[in-house]
């Protein structure tokens, strides 16, 4: 199974494997990992999934919809690294990712 590297916003990193085939915020969200809220369930209208992706992965992930934009807009933590993890399909490709959990809006 794929890994992911989660890093809290208390700078705690933790490695966890995913099924292919979830979104991050799945992956993330059945590891346990509380603070990656995901309020509507990865539906793509809450923002409270936000994520920062490695730099070295932005590269690998679909271009973001016009919606997701709209609603990382809102944030005061969003860079060009920002994503929604409801919005990230995460696979074999994405082994290794390493994402930190935005800062709480």
């Amino acid at each position: 199974m794929p890994k992911l590297i989660v890093v809290t916003r208390q700078g705690e990193e933790r490695e966890i494997e995913g099924e292919a085939g979830l979104s991050v915020m799945e992956v993330v969200r059945d590891a346990g990992i509380d603070e990656l809220l995901a309020l509507c369930g990865g539906c793509c209208s809450c923002a409270t999934c936000h994520v920062h992706i490695d730099p070295a992965f932005v590269g690998k992930l679909p271009a973001m919809s016009e919606d997701e934009d709209d609603l990382l807009a809102i944030s005061d933590d969003r860079d060009e690294t920002s994503r929604l993890s409801c919005q990230v399909t995460f696979d074999a490709a994405l082994d290794g990712l390493r994402i930190r959990i935005a800062a709480e809006d």
